[in-house]
């Protein structure tokens, strides 16, 4: 998928720690031969890191900012839930679409993210299908037909 207004790939930052659900989501995106550029982080510092580029992200031209964030709840260094509490409560980030991506039902996590202006909760179905169809429906969903504050 291709933005309308620069045509260039939008860039997705998939901050997943587990290897084989970051898999997934990125064979998903390829099965769909979805244009956009995956930037995958496996912990919470440096899911912070690369949305404010700092440290090793602080080349933007390398590590653009995301147009939309595939985020983990249960995460090392940095809980998901604080990534995205920094994200939503910075001038230049709150904009950024953040989708929950998450194997957690809880009611406080669930409520917890939304109290931090998640995007989208989504509990990651296990049958790797119901996982790729889900992958396919979030990304036109969210980069596609979601019309959002950077296009």
């Amino acid at each position: 998928m291709i933005s309308d207004a620069d045509k260039e790939p939008l860039n997705l930052l998939l901050v997943e720690d587990n290897d084989a659900h970051a898999e997934m989501v990125k064979r998903s995106f390829e099965q769909h031969r979805i244009a956009n550029v995956i930037h995958h982080v496996d912990d919470g510092q440096k899911a912070l890191d690369y949305i404010f580029g700092e440290g090793e992200y602080s080349d933007k031209k390398k590590y653009p900012s995301p147009h939309c964030v595939l985020l983990d709840l249960r995460l090392p260094k940095v809980d998901g839930l604080e990534v995205l509490r920094r994200i939503k409560t910075d001038q230049n980030t709150r904009k950024t679409p953040v989708v929950i991506l998450t194997t957690s039902s809880a009611d406080n996590d669930i409520a917890q993210s939304y109290k931090y202006h998640a995007n989208s909760y989504i509990v990651k179905p296990m049958d790797f299908s119901k996982f790729e169809a889900l992958m396919e429906d979030l990304v036109y969903y969210w980069l596609a037909w979601n019309q959002n504050p950077w296009r």
